[in-house]
Order: C-alpha cells, then sequence, then structure tokens
C-alpha cells in the first residue's frame, strides 16, 4: 500500500515538474508575462523601462507594452516592422480608419505654364519643307535621276529639321497637303488657330500624348477659358528645366490671345480603371513605399507596395495589395511607431 502512495506521489511530482518546464519554454502569459513585461512613455516610445512608473524626459505615465507572441513573429513580412493588434478601443482613441481597396477610374490634371508660340525658326523650317516639296513636284517629270534623288534628299532633310523642332509626323504630314506656308507662328489673326507652347516636368511625360485636351486660360482674360488639344509632345528634353515641351492648338476667336502672351496649360489625362490605393493610407520613406492592411481579429500587417501615378487622391497600385483588402488611412504613422517598437523588441531586423 505504501509503495502504491510513494509511486503515485511521484507521478504526480514528475508531471507538475514537466509542465512547468513546458509552460516556461512555450511562454505561458501566466510565467512569461511577469518576466517580461516593460513599459513604455507615450510620448517618446523609445524610451522602455522594466518597472511601471513616469516618464524622465516629460513625466507622463509609462504604459504597459503588449507581450510579442509567436503569432506576430512568424507574420512579419518587412523588415524592420512587425504585425500588431490595434484594440476596439484603441481605435477609437487614436481615430484610426480603412479603406478598402478598389479599381476606380484615375483622371488627372497635369498643370503647366507656357505661352502662345511666336517662332519664326519654326515658321523657316516649315517654309523650307514646303519649298523642298514644291521643287519635288516640278522635276517629277525629269528623265535624270539625280535630280529626283536630290529632290527626294531636300525633303528629307527638310521633314528632320521639322522633327528636331518637334513637329510631330502627322503635322509634318499635315503641311505637306497645303499650298500656303501658316503664318500664326509669326501673327496671330482675328481666327483661325494659335500654337500654345507648355514645359511639363519629366515626370509628367508618361501621361501626356497628343490626342488630349487641354484648358487654357491667362490673366489677360480672368474667367475665360479657351480649349484646345495637345498636337506633339517634343522628342527632346531639356537639359537645363529637366523639362519638355508640349504642343497645344487653340482657336482664337476674335484673335483674343497674342502671341507670346504667358498662359496656363491644364492637360487632363485619364489612365482608365486601375486598382487604386488611397494617398492617405501610403507611407513612403524614400527608400521604400508601405501601407497596413487590416486583417481578422483587429490584427495591422505591415505591406511593402509598389505604386504608380497619384491621380484624384489614389495611386495606382503595382504589387503589394489585392483587391478587396482594407488599408489604415488615418493614424498611419502611430501604427507603425507601434510597428517598428514590436519588431524591435522581438528581435527583428
Amino acid at each position: 500500500m505504501n509503495k502504491k502512495i510513494v509511486l503515485i506521489t511521484s507521478l504526480i511530482v514528475v508531471g507538475v515538474v514537466f509542465t512547468d518546464y513546458i509552460l516556461h519554454r512555450r511562454g505561458h502569459p501566466s510565467h512569461a508575462a511577469h518576466q517580461t513585461a516593460k513599459y513604455r512613455c507615450p510620448m517618446h516610445p523609445s524610451y522602455v523601462s522594466d518597472r511601471p512608473g513616469d516618464c524622465p524626459i516629460c513625466g507622463m505615465k509609462l504604459v504597459a507594452i503588449e507581450p510579442v507572441d509567436s503569432e506576430d513573429r512568424s507574420e512579419a513580412v518587412v523588415a524592420g516592422q512587425a504585425s500588431t493588434i490595434i484594440s476596439a478601443q484603441k481605435r477609437r482613441l487614436i481615430g484610426m480608419k480603412t479603406e478598402a481597396v478598389a479599381r476606380r477610374r484615375l483622371q488627372f490634371t497635369v498643370r503647366a505654364s507656357g505661352s502662345v508660340a511666336y517662332d519664326p525658326e519654326l515658321y523657316n523650317a516649315i517654309a523650307e519643307h514646303h519649298s523642298a516639296m514644291v521643287a519635288r513636284d516640278q522635276v517629277k517629270d525629269s528623265p535624270w535621276p539625280d535630280v529626283h534623288e536630290r529632290a527626294e534628299a531636300l525633303v528629307r532633310a527638310a521633314a528632320l529639321r521639322l522633327r528636331q523642332l518637334g513637329l510631330s509626323e502627322s503635322q509634318i504630314d499635315a503641311y505637306t497637303g497645303q499650298e500656303t506656308v501658316p503664318t500664326n507662328l509669326l501673327l496671330a489673326g482675328s481666327d483661325g488657330f494659335v500654337w500654345v507652347y507648355a514645359q511639363i516636368y519629366e515626370y509628367e511625360i508618361a501621361q501626356v500624348r497628343p490626342g488630349l485636351q487641354a484648358e487654357i486660360t491667362t490673366p489677360a482674360y480672368p474667367g475665360r477659358i479657351f480649349r484646345g488639344t495637345v498636337k506633339a509632345v517634343d522628342a527632346n528634353l531639356s537639359a537645363e528645366t529637366r523639362s519638355l515641351r508640349v504642343r497645344i492648338e487653340v482657336p482664337n476667336p476674335r484673335g483674343l490671345l497674342k502671341l507670346e502672351m504667358f498662359v496656363n496649360a491644364a492637360i487632363k489625362a485619364d489612365l482608365g480603371t486601375r486598382l487604386a490605393l488611397p494617398e492617405a493610407a501610403l507611407l513612403d520613406s524614400g527608400e521604400r513605399k508601405l501601407t497596413f492592411v487590416e486583417l481578422r481579429e483587429g490584427r495591422i500587417e505591415p505591406r511593402e507596395i509598389r505604386v504608380g501615378s497619384l491621380a484624384d487622391g489614389y495611386y495606382e497600385i503595382l504589387s503589394g495589395v489585392r483587391e478587396g483588402e482594407r488599408v489604415v488611412t488615418t493614424a498611419n504613422f502611430l501604427i507603425d511607431s507601434e510597428s517598428r517598437l514590436k519588431a524591435a523588441l522581438s528581435g527583428k531586423r
């Protein structure tokens, strides 16, 4: 009988010791939380203490840091960041809001300064091309092959000069069929069209193309809008200003637009329907772009993303998030600080 009691007692002791060992290794809350409890200042997150009290920098009461669990360690997908849990009470306190990533039609306006073109150089180049075309037509019946070759060479040289000055192939073809050289580069008539030269920056080149509509305004006529069409975009970038010249053809009723008049151009661009991220959801550090995605049970996960153009308050999404996922649009910096702190405490780099 005594042997049975001794045997049962021994088994109980071994079980208790083994259970305590397992709880210790797995970080059971009842054991590990007491050992790893830390406190930080809400105003100075970099200050961390092993005991509660007041911040030595600002005097605010320290708050407990939520323990980092193994689930947090496994879900981090961005170096130096960790996923975190934001309770409903904390969400209300920091004013956190989210928005679903969805497909939207992205439209935006490229704004540029410019002037009504007065361009004698281009006028002379067009006149030379016109003369070369006339000369080629006059010798079309010549029996001498070298005469035809010289005439064709003059036409090609004149066309190349026009392309160097920024005319598109369609514009050169349009002037080919005209009987007279247009004078709107030298004189502004009471009707017809004028050209507006607008300067766009290097990062806007991909969005501006021939055929887009443009609205032209000038301080000379407050409140009046002249509507035109982009006809060509120069091929060569200005090395000094890192800008590119856009040529816009604008109707000129009653000759209101004068040559060399300063104007403002608003070019309407349309990206079509794209997967869009709210502008407020993007954190750009210069080295990488982040957003925070809301998962189940209040968990917030950092994501590194790639974005395209910005239009109407939304970025075109290239990679990093999927349609339907909810991203944080307010309190991003507070959540970013929490994410960095949890990553540091868990040993992530």
